[in-house]
């Protein structure tokens, strides 16, 4: 078999090869619906409604929710202890021995005539910390880094879900184009069909050359059912992912892709990295919740004192009522044990801070190394640009030269079909490989951390 007839299957692998990609990037959902729904979608709008319904940014959300908590309660502990309590209880027949005298010409001691049988009591402290060995307060600074730390790792995971957003979506935009330039082709194959058949006809063409035309056009009508098969997919789990209803028909700007962006330097973009990167800036506030955390462990060496007043009430039965029982004043409390055991809790904090540098110090080696790959990646990708716009200029002209020769008899069939599928193939090549630019630019900015803040800007 020849040549011409096995190169559609270029066509065909690329479109399998998107839809690859495509359920890398998402989730495949369920059963296509019957019924579909045209919904033309912005890049823009994508990325709007990938940060409005993205189940990840909801949990980060709640963990946003429980660091406040956290810091309320540590905050709390300013703020003043009140107890109350109180008990009812009934005795048996005590022998009751008062130090006191009951009356003219009593004398202390034990009084059979009084029967106590039960007895009730109120009590109410108050406790206002004054001082706690400073942990009060690093503990207030340390839960307050820590929500800073979870605000922080939030704002990472929404470059996360953009620069996913921003992949699903090159792969819609891939599928889209895919298709329509395949059935460009088709048309032209179904159009060479008919012409090659009133050639032969007029017995200026052989039936084999026919016949190659016809299965050329089979194979190409395959690679549209793939490609329209792989933009459905995509299409769904576009919507899925971004909240559309189910069976939409997503159709993106044609626009999204075009034109490239200066790559500056890679100096430049470690530099935006060390200021703008989310997950470092993580990493320091929690550094910093680790230092206070050592502080913190330090004060247990040191007594609390605490400002103390309460109520007592209490009564007897045919014994005593007591009431208006205030008292107030300054109480000092101290755990001997701490002088032996602090010394653990201290170690442990400093083996927390430890770890914090250790992992800042690896994330910065990581992200030096992912800003050069990224960068050379987004280089790759604007070569590739002009070599495939220059691939399109030979193909175009090759195919001309190749359809003049054809017709005056000096190439064969064979030829003729070979130079249009290298067409068609350069063309997706160069296609996408605009795409890919855009993506790996996106890839560059989301390595830097400033991807979110451009996406703010143009919203």
């Amino acid at each position: 078999m020849n040549n011409s007839i096995c190169k559609p299957g270029l066509i065909a692998a690329t479109v399998l090869l998107l839809s690859g990609n495509a359920a890398m990037a998402q989730t495949t959902p369920g059963a296509p619906q019957s019924q579909h729904q045209k919904v033309e979608l912005s890049l823009t709008e994508a990325l709007r409604l990938s940060l409005q319904n993205n189940k990840q940014l909801k949990l980060s959300a709640a963990k946003i929710e429980e660091a406040k908590a956290n810091y309320h309660e540590a905050w709390n502990n300013h703020l003043p202890d009140f107890k109350v309590s109180g008990s009812y209880l009934r005795v048996n027949s005590p022998t009751v021995d008062l130090k006191v005298k009951l009356g003219s010409g009593s004398q202390g001691g034990s009084t059979s005539s009084i029967k106590v049988e039960q007895a009730a009591y109120a009590l109410a402290n108050v406790s206002m910390p004054l001082f706690s060995g400073f942990r009060i307060k690093y503990g207030v600074e340390s839960a307050k880094f820590l929500e800073t730390a979870a605000t922080l790792d939030a704002e990472n995971d929404k470059e996360d879900v953009l620069q996913n957003t921003i992949s699903a979506y090159s792969n819609l935009y891939k599928s889209y184009k895919t298709i329509e330039l395949v059935k460009k082709s088709l048309e032209q194959q179904k159009k060479r069909v008919t012409d090659f058949n009133n050639m032969e006809e007029n017995g200026v063409m052989a039936h084999n050359d026919v016949l190659k035309a016809q299965l050329q056009e089979s194979n190409i009508e395959l690679s549209l059912l793939d490609a329209q098969s792989n933009y459905n997919v995509t299409s769904a789990n576009m919507a899925l992912m971004l909240g559309l209803p189910e069976g939409s028909d997503i159709v993106p700007d044609s626009n999204a892709f075009s034109g490239t962006a200066d790559a500056g330097s890679v100096a430049e973009w470690e530099t935006n990295a060390i200021k703008n990167r989310k997950d470092i800036a993580a990493l320091a506030s929690r550094e910093q919740a680790a230092a206070l955390g050592i502080k913190s462990a330090k004060g247990e060496y040191y007594p609390g004192v605490a400002v103390t007043g309460g109520y007592i009430a209490a009564d007897v039965p045919k014994l005593l009522t007591l009431t208006n029982a205030l008292n107030i004043g300054i109480g000092l409390q101290y755990n001997v044990g701490s002088i032996w055991k602090t010394g653990a809790k201290i170690d442990a904090a400093n083996a927390r801070l430890h770890e914090l540098q250790a992992t800042k110090n690896i994330l910065s080696e990581r992200i030096d190394i992912q800003i050069n790959q990224a960068y050379e990646s987004y280089l790759l990708s604007r070569r590739k640009i002009d070599v495939y716009a220059k691939a399109v200029e030979q193909s175009t002209e090759n195919y001309r030269i190749t359809k003049n020769k054809h017709d005056n008899n000096l190439v064969t069939t064979t030829e003729l079909l070979e130079a249009d599928i290298a067409q068609l193939q350069t063309m997706l090549n160069y296609t996408f490989s605009k795409v890919d630019a855009a993506v790996a630019y996106n890839k560059l900015k989301q390595t830097a951390g400033t991807l979110l803040a451009d996406y703010h800007s143009i919203k």
